[in-house]
């Protein structure tokens, strides 16, 4: 059938035409009358002698879900030309009856920058690190699957300003930006209001996971706390809890880094005991602070608040453990007061090199020259760190050559110093002093460890600290017999009244089974003679019976305790004609069945008060031979290995063993305080200070030790490794 070309056919359905069939063409009497049946007919003229109007079909929506994915190109005349791709702009031809639109439907599902796609993506092999059983990332590596996912990548964004302590303003940087259109362009960066949000969501999910843990866990907590004036001088107060786990493995998690209004011990007190009701720990065994007055009147008052709660020890006898840490560095700073003239020599030596990059540069061509054997470089002392002024003594000792060098090659060396360079008799003055130093600054890092249990440790480190000044005061040197002096009192102001120490510091060193009673006997003994040493030495023992017996009597019932549930199985045994019926009840169990006899005879025993010559366990402890003490010995193993041996002993060889013997683990935090409420960053309220400072040590759940030591070798070889852009010498 033949049609008028001016008019439009039917068929014509718009450029959705390959998706869906189109319909049926409709003959109605109006187009039968103008093409007729059996061939085209003349058009009728209108009254004007003109051709008819041609009627206009109605406009289709699309239909197909791609146009919600790409834009329609068209002319001057409205025709659709090309289809452009909302996300990375490509043309793709999409005529309705040459293309059509499964060429953009594959493109829809193949862009990389459609966000859309995610849920169709065909999964990419990536290699993934390996991560070991001490959750640190080694070489390894191994094959995975990635599909991309814009809620992992924000969680990730969120864990590295958290732990890489970044500002928020970091997602809205260009290099970051930059970083992350090359890696990962479909990944929508978020603003940093968004990114803020995102990590306090983290810190309350991180929150309740650790409260969860808090919950289940049964075990007594040690509590290390101090507070901090930041930069925006509001007082913070950090809290950390240390325990031991029932893998024996060490813990320590910041639970607050909270503001409080003074430094007044009632103050202390009042926030501690509102942290500590608001995560549910109410089982505090002791709480390790300095040796502020104010500490103590909070330790006061929160043991009163404890002997309300009942959870207290020995009504909180133990509860105040003191910093061992401070106390070591009001010993040696007390010492160093009145600094030796050889010692002022060397700082003023020192200080001069390092003022000008001039000298500093000669200095090391000096020490090139000489061979010094190191590849340290000079550092000057802070006046309120002691170990400062160690590291700056023995660094300069080993340039020692290099400074006489420097001295010929540099005449104006000596006439700026006013002739005060140090000779030969003021670094063999100097060495000593830095050898002196050097058994202080070993105690130190020793004791500063967050990674193993430090409470058995205390004890050993107060007798070498003893030996090591009674050695001092003994020697002939005049300078050195007079350090020894100074330091001897402070020291004996802490620790030569033993009443005035806390008694957990013998027990830990008892539960070392390398130790035990034998070795603590033979240290009181030489720390305070014979005598009074060998009267502390009952005491102690005396006082650590006391406290077994308490532990016996709260777990002696418990549902851990194996020997009592054997107990209470015994007791409980059927007698007369119930044996058969318990017989065959406990048939299918598979255990060996029990005596009748044998239970009737315990039970005579018990009544005839057999039972009172039974050994505890702390006897048996005691009694068996001291361990061998190596490398491989740790204390937390051994009582892992031998806990079913002692069900009851094992608890409060945890609890004490857990206790810290400094607050190095809460002044750590008080860095990263420092670093994240710096001068860019005051305006951050408390709340995101505390969780950007508490999310931060959770997540990194102390997989890397606490570092207390001076990283200058690595600045120092990373500098020789620069190009020398620099000025050249003058």
């Amino acid at each position: 059938m033949a049609m008028n070309p001016t008019m439009p056919t039917v068929l014509e359905v718009g450029t959705e035409s390959n998706l869906a069939p189109s319909p049926a063409p409709v003959v109605t009497a109006s187009l039968m009358e103008v093409e007729g049946i059996n061939g085209p007919q003349p058009v009728p003229a209108n009254a004007e002698g003109t051709n008819a109007p041609t009627r206009k079909r109605r406009q289709m929506t699309s239909r197909s879900p791609v146009w919600d994915h790409f834009e329609r190109v068209c002319d001057e005349n409205g025709r659709v030309l090309h289809a452009k791709c909302l996300y990375c702009a490509r043309l793709y031809n999409c005529h309705s009856k040459m293309n059509g639109t499964s060429t953009l439907r594959a493109h829809m599902l193949a862009c990389l920058k459609n966000p859309h796609s995610k849920q169709t993506r065909q999964t990419l092999l990536t290699m993934i690190p390996v991560v070991n059983p001490l959750n640190v990332v080694d070489d390894n590596v191994m094959v995975g699957a990635w599909k991309f996912n814009q809620d992992a990548i924000r969680a990730a964004v969120c864990y590295m300003i958290i732990v890489d302590e970044l500002p928020f303003r970091f997602v809205e940087g260009m290099g970051f930006k930059r970083l992350m259109n090359t890696a990962c362009p479909r990944f929508i960066i978020p603003s940093r209001w968004t990114v803020t949000r995102d990590c306090f969501k983290m810190y309350e999910e991180e929150r309740l996971k650790l409260k969860v843990l808090f919950k289940s866990h049964s075990q007594r907590v040690s509590i290390t706390t101090d507070t901090w004036t930041s930069i925006q001088r509001i007082n913070y107060m950090c809290v950390t809890c240390h325990w031991v786990d029932d893998f024996w493995v060490l813990h320590k998690r910041i639970i607050a880094f909270m503001p409080v209004t003074g430094h007044k011990g009632e103050y202390i007190s009042k926030s501690l005991e509102n942290c500590l009701v608001d995560w549910g720990l109410k089982n505090v065994f002791s709480i390790t602070m300095d040796n502020a007055s104010s500490n103590d009147t909070a330790v006061s008052a929160f043991r009163k608040k404890m002997l309300q709660w009942g959870t207290g020890v020995a009504k909180g006898k133990y509860l105040h453990m003191r910093c061992i840490a401070h106390i070591l560095n009001l010993v040696v700073t007390d010492g160093l007061k009145d600094l030796n003239v050889s010692v002022k020599k060397v700082r003023d030596c020192v200080r001069y090199i390092r003022n000008s990059p001039a000298r500093l540069r000669k200095f090391k061509e000096a020490a090139d020259f000489v061979e010094i054997p190191t590849k340290k470089s000079l550092c000057l002392d802070v006046p309120t760190r002691w170990n400062s002024t160690f590291l700056m003594l023995s660094t300069a000792c080993l340039f020692e050559k290099a400074f006489e060098k420097y001295d010929e090659d540099e005449s104006s060396f000596k006439i700026d110093l006013n002739g005060n360079i140090p000779d030969a008799q003021d670094w063999e003055m100097v060495r000593k002093f830095a050898d002196c130093l050097s058994h202080f600054y070993s105690v130190t890092l020793r004791i500063s460890g967050s990674l193993y249990v430090t409470a058995d440790m205390h004890f050993q480190e107060i007798c070498d600290l003893n030996v090591v000044l009674c050695d001092m005061i003994e020697s002939d040197d005049t300078e050195v017999k007079t350090l020894g002096e100074k330091m001897k009192t402070k020291f004996d102001k802490y620790w030569g009244d033993p009443e005035k120490m806390n008694k957990l510091i013998f027990f830990a060193y008892i539960f070392d089974p390398s130790s035990k009673l034998e070795g603590m006997e033979y240290n009181l003994k030489i720390m305070f003679g014979p005598e009074k040493g060998g009267s502390l030495f009952k005491s102690v023992v005396d006082e650590l019976t006391i406290l077994c017996n308490e532990y016996f009597s709260l777990y002696e019932c418990g549902g851990n305790n194996v020997s009592c549930m054997s107990s209470q199985s015994e007791l409980t045994q059927p007698q007369g004609g119930n044996v058969l019926a318990s017989s065959v009840s406990s048939s299918a169990i598979t255990r060996k069945p029990a005596s009748v006899s044998k239970a009737r005879f315990k039970q005579h025993r018990k009544e005839m008060g057999a039972s009172s010559s039974r050994k505890s366990e702390l006897e048996v402890y005691l009694n068996e031979d001291l361990v061998e003490d190596g490398d491989e010995l740790e204390v937390l193993t051994w009582w892992k290995q031998n806990a079913h041996r002692f069900p009851i002993l094992s608890k409060l060889a945890r609890d004490i063993l857990g206790v810290p013997i400094s607050t190095v683990a809460s002044e750590s935090a008080f860095s990263t305080g420092g670093r994240v409420l710096d001068c860019f960053r005051s305006s951050l309220t408390p709340k995101l200070v505390e969780a950007l400072i508490c999310t931060q040590d959770w997540l990194r759940a102390c997989k890397a030790p606490l570092v207390v030591e001076e990283c200058l070798d690595e600045l120092d070889s990373f500098e020789k490794e620069l190009p020398n852009v620099g000025p050249p010498a003058i």
